[in-house]
């Protein structure tokens, strides 16, 4: 499946906010981001996704509930994401 450029811009981010030692085009969109068997982000790291998502895409998650559900993976962030515009426009 062809990348959308939200999902590309989205992991460039990732990677650069997080100081990650992968590259953008190495995250996959279904890898899990916190937990076993996952790109081992901390809360620390959800912390600065949560800023980095609000700050470059107006997105504000505002409760640990939500985080949880939205910053499982690259594909759930998206998917938020693309919500989120929708419901902007």
């Amino acid at each position: 499946m062809m990348n959308s450029p939200l999902r590309e811009r989205l992991k460039v981010l990732m990677v650069e906010t997080l100081m990650l030692q992968t590259t953008a085009a190495e995250l996959s969109d279904e890898q899990t981001l916190f937990g076993p068997d996952s790109l081992g982000l901390d809360s620390v790291d959800a912390l600065q996704l949560v800023v980095m998502l609000d700050k470059n895409f107006g997105l504000k998650i505002s409760d640990s509930a939500a985080a949880k559900v939205i910053l499982q993976s690259v594909g759930t962030i998206s998917d938020a994401l693309e919500k989120h515009q929708a419901g902007q426009a």
